[in-house]
């Protein structure tokens, strides 16, 4: 028996020294498959390993695709005189500069290339091609017939105060040192003026372009009262100060005087209260400089009027910046959480210019209101002036203001007598969850106004008298209306964009309908199953209709306002991007997991694709509720989808119920009062449908990947589906929402406001939390974050960290030092070490980890140092 034993034991010895490498090397591979979840049926020996593809994705870095990737839209700057515009076009071949004369359906170059280029040659005395023509700043001037442009040279001139930094002449008798590098110097700009009618180019030999506004300045719009905000209260000066700041800001000459006295920090007259964004050093340095309030002025210059928030009972927030030198600096701002009991109070003022008084309006309705001034829409042609001065909607003595109750149940519109100092409620919504809110349409100065509304289950737009009393329902309802373009008052016409109304068409494609106030002629104008983005005339006469789809190229074409095309304007050159090896993704539509709901999606695969193989499946999620992470038109390739893809992965974005607005109000409130859960239950079942429709997809190798809102989806899909998603990437996420800014979960998730005996008003809020389930976690997951996030800030990320400790579990963690909730500088890094992470725990490759150099990112950095 015991010889026998021993045989045995000798046997197995000379077995191992034999096969010893290649039995580990089988049990590595099955543990390696083992630990991203796969199922092996077939013995690992008779397979090479699999191995991610980082040479593809680097391809396609966002370095890379600057040189594959020109321009994908036509941007129209319309002129302020005639339907005419002009655009820039980059595609392969070079820039190309064109004005279109809508009315007349013409194309031509907005100038002469070859004689323009050659004269610009000789004058900067450098060389240039059609190719590579470095105009900068076109401008059109007097009646529009003639452009400036310039071209900033390699010629190193003088700044103009320099050469008084050494005397020239004590320095050479000082052992004939150099002084020149004590002297600054720029390179010089050449200005030129082009003839559009004559052909003609002119150099501006003593031309210099002067500022035509400043930052901090807020211009009154007959452009005589300059207002600015200085250690937290209001300034005005007139214009011959500013004239004088135009030159030099800090001029000790300049006459400047204050508005109001009682400004202080968190109860300021500036735009941003909270003071989020600036360190408490930089905080206290700026202070007595001048920044720009945010303010809306009457048409005729006589009043303006603005909210200033208090925010000194809001409790404070604080981050740090590790990294900055010489020692680390704390930002502290004011930061309201749900179920907060002090909240920013807002007060409604409007100041008479003429006496240099102000006056607060009793618009006070509900506890912990939220007021916001509704301004004049923008024209077509202001896009080019250096500055277009913020007005309010309505006439010289009155305007609109919605106020929302903090539950967003109640939303009024507020008509507001600037000389009476009165506001009267005229429209109001009503609703048992909350609600979105757009600013009125304004008809002739406010005698009528159209309101988009959501009370019927779809947002659609009414007609009102300017005392709030309903005419009729302008669009037919069924659809969803999304925003006003244009109102033409004279033939009492609405221009506005919508989605979900054409049969058969992915209901996020944006169309432009036109209709007339009375409900009736309703007409589509950019016809084609395509997603379109439009820039309309102010005429209201034509409109640049910008048109794809996430698999067709980008076009462009000018349209009249009857829908009929006038002519083809360009389309984008993806020629270098498919010579690389560029495929467009695949349009997917899937059923949620109620079985009834359509959801849509884009499926990205490896451009390298083998049907015969089996794929990994990554869903990028993002659960709304304001947007769905998928695209509709074509873009540039992503990091989270098309790049990721690339590596060896099949990445599937799809929407889930209560994710979009953009369809109707019930999907929209699917998830109101379940924020954590209600999207999940929808993207198991996108992957598993998926996965039975095409057989190239591992169904036992599912993923997951979001950014703020995603990579809280992310952490809760893996916690809440532990056995179905084995690798999770969850980046920045808001974990516990309890600690989120208030709006956004008290809108989303709800908040009950009640009211005492005494008639005091208080607001409750509970919401599920991912710390509360980390301790679910079966799989890999990678948690990231900026370490100075002041949206969603790290203690989200931190939370779920400590969770995951007192559970024992093991995760990975990178912290981004100096990063804000996006990753600035460092999107590059955290791109490969996403990368990484799927290569390890869903590929099985683990060569690239293992490397302590980023080969793929150094060699991007290099050409990007070119």
């Amino acid at each position: 028996m015991n010889r026998t034993i021993g045989l045995f034991l000798k046997t197995a010895l000379g077995l191992y020294l034999c096969f010893g490498f290649s039995f580990n090397l089988q049990i590595n591979r099955a543990t390696a498959q083992q630990l991203s979840g796969g199922h092996s049926t077939q013995p690992q020996l008779q397979q090479s390993p699999a191995k991610a593809n980082y040479a593809l994705a680097a391809k396609f870095s966002p370095e890379r695709q600057r040189r594959m990737i020109f321009s994908t839209r036509v941007s129209p700057h319309w002129l302020q005189k005639g339907d005419r515009f002009w655009y820039q076009f980059e595609t392969s071949q070079g820039k190309k500069w064109y004005l279109v004369d809508a009315a007349q359906a013409t194309k031509r170059p907005l100038f002469d290339e070859k004689k323009v280029i050659a004269k610009v040659s000789e004058i900067v005395e450098e060389p240039f091609t059609a190719q590579h023509f470095p105009i900068d700043s076109v401008e059109f001037l007097e009646n529009e017939n003639a452009i400036r442009f310039q071209i900033k040279s390699k010629k190193d001139v003088l700044d103009q105060d320099s050469s008084n930094i050494k005397d020239s002449s004590k320095t050479r008798n000082k052992g004939n040192r150099d002084n020149t590098k004590d002297q600054k110097t720029h390179k010089k700009v050449y200005y030129f003026r082009y003839d559009i009618g004559q052909d003609q180019l002119t150099e501006l030999k003593d031309y210099k372009r002067r500022k035509e506004t400043l930052r901090w300045a807020n211009i009154s719009p007959d452009g005589k009262t300059i207002v600015f905000v200085k250690h937290y209260n209001l300034y005005w000066m007139d214009r011959e100060n500013f004239e004088k700041a135009l030159i030099n800001d800090k001029d000790s000459t300049i006459v400047e005087h204050p508005i109001t006295k009682d400004g202080e920090l968190y109860y300021t007259y500036g735009r941003n209260a909270s003071n989020i964004g600036t360190d408490n050093v930089e905080m206290e340095k700026d202070k007595d400089k001048r920044s720009r309030p945010y303010l809306l002025w009457s048409p005729d210059s006589k009043y303006f009027a603005m909210t200033r928030e208090d925010d000194r009972k809001v409790s404070k927030l604080w981050v740090v910046h590790n990294i900055k030198e010489p020692r680390p600096t704390l930002e502290t701002y004011a930061y309201s959480m749900p179920g907060d009991t002090a909240l920013s109070i807002y007060h409604l003022l409007v100041f008479d210019v003429n006496t240099k008084t102000q006056r607060e309006i009793d618009a006070h309705a509900y506890k912990d209101q939220t007021l916001g001034i509704q301004g004049k829409p923008y024209q077509s042609a202001d896009r080019d002036k250096p500055y277009v001065p913020l007005i309010w909607s309505g006439d010289a003595t009155h305007f609109y203001v919605t106020r929302q109750s903090r539950d967003m149940k109640k939303i009024d519109v507020l008509k507001v007598d600037a000389v009476a100092g009165s506001a009267t409620s005229i429209i109001q919504e009503r609703m048992n969850t909350s609600q979105e809110a757009q600013n009125v349409g304004v008809i002739n100065g406010g005698k009528e106004l159209i309101e988009w509304s959501e009370r019927s289950g779809w947002a659609q737009f009414y007609l009102y008298d300017g005392q709030g009393n309903l005419k009729n329902q302008i669009t037919p309802g069924g659809f969803h209306c999304n925003s006003i373009e244009k109102i033409d008052e004279a033939n009492r016409v609405l221009y506005f964009t919508a989605n979900a109304k054409e049969t058969g068409e992915n209901p996020y494609y944006m169309h432009l309908y036109r209709i007339n106030f009375d409900g009736t002629g309703l007409q589509l104008l950019d016809k084609g199953n395509f997603d379109h983005d439009i820039s309309m005339s102010d005429s209201k006469k034509y409109f640049v209709d910008n048109y794809s789809r996430v698999n067709t190229v980008p076009s462009a074409v000018l349209v009249n306002n009857q829908g009929k095309k006038v002519m083809e304007l360009d389309s984008a050159d993806l020629s270098q991007l498919f010579a690389a090896g560029y495929k467009f993704p695949e349009i997917v539509k899937v059923k949620a997991a109620d079985g009834i709901t359509d959801l849509y999606g884009v499926m990205y695969k490896p451009f390298d694709f083998d049907s015969t193989k089996k794929y990994p499946l990554v869903e990028y999620v993002y659960p709304g509720p304001q947007t769905e992470a998928v695209q509709t038109a074509f873009t540039r390739l992503s990091d989270r989808t098309d790049r990721l893809a690339q590596i060896g992965l099949i990445v599937l974005t799809v929407g889930n119920r209560g994710g979009s607005p953009l369809r109707s109000k019930w999907y929209h409130n699917y998830g109101y009062g379940n924020l954590r859960d209600y999207g999940l239950a929808d993207k198991k079942a996108a992957a598993e449908q998926i996965a039975d429709r095409f057989n190239y997809i591992d169904i036992n190798k599912v993923g997951i990947y979001g950014h703020s809102g995603g990579g809280f989806m992310t952490a809760a899909a893996m916690f809440t589906y532990p056995d179905f998603f084995k690798v999770g990437v969850s980046s920045s996420g808001n974990h516990d929402n309890r600690i989120y800014n208030n709006w956004w979960s008290e809108k989303h998730h709800g908040i009950t406001e009640k009211i005492n005996a005494k008639g005091d008003t208080s607001f409750v809020f509970k919401i599920a939390t991912n710390p509360e389930i980390a301790s679910h976690l079966k799989g890999h997951l990678l948690l990231t974050t900026g370490d100075v996030d002041d949206n969603v800030h790290p203690a989200n990320t931190i939370r779920v960290v400590n969770a995951l400790i007192k559970a024992n579990k093991r995760f990975d963690l990178v912290v981004l030092p100096g990063q804000r909730h996006a990753y600035g500088d460092m999107e590059e890094y955290f791109f490969w070490r996403l990368a990484d992470y799927y290569s390890q725990w869903l590929i099985g490759d683990f060569t690239h980890a293992a490397q302590v150099d980023m080969v793929q990112a150094n060699q991007d950095k290099a050409l990007s140092d070119d």
